[in-house]
């Protein structure tokens, strides 16, 4: 019996976006596979200054939108809310002893994307030494966090 690869996805505002569960679906297509959905609680707008961990709430229902959908494809999936930080969000999901095999970073579009501006997918890539795929999604506004 083939041994299924374990994904990490990290997304936020695109976590429910037909460009990543397009992804997870080719994904899937190329042999067995479970995802782990992480989104960062990162707040959005004015509540990142009154308090950064004003996000969890939102993260929360966004995720579990994300997986009912995701479900609903026929993919199996678990999710986590994570850290506000992209980039702490990720190192917890990697020190919680799960085993990742790859990693699917997706992000809203380059102008609006803050992961981006982080290098987020390859930072996951360099930090990881993980194949990372990098989606990009529609979505979001000017002000809002991938």
């Amino acid at each position: 019996m083939e041994q299924s690869a374990h994904v990490l996805v990290v997304a936020n505002r695109t976590a429910d976006s037909d460009a990543l569960l397009e992804a997870l679906q080719e994904r899937a297509h190329r042999g067995f596979v479970r995802f782990t959905l992480l989104v960062p609680a990162t707040p959005h707008g004015v509540a990142w200054a009154a308090d950064m961990h004003s996000g969890a709430l939102e993260a929360e229902v966004r995720m579990m939108r994300a997986l009912d959908r995701i479900r609903g494809a026929g993919l199996q999936v678990e999710g986590m809310v994570g850290d506000p930080d992209p980039v702490a969000a990720v190192q917890d999901a990697l020190n919680a002893g799960k085993n990742f095999d790859e990693a699917i970073v997706a992000t809203l579009p380059r102008h609006l994307s803050r992961w981006l501006k982080l290098d987020l997918p390859n930072w996951v890539r360099r930090s990881t030494g993980l194949a990372v795929t990098h989606v990009e999604a529609q979505g979001g506004s000017a002000t809002s966090q991938d």
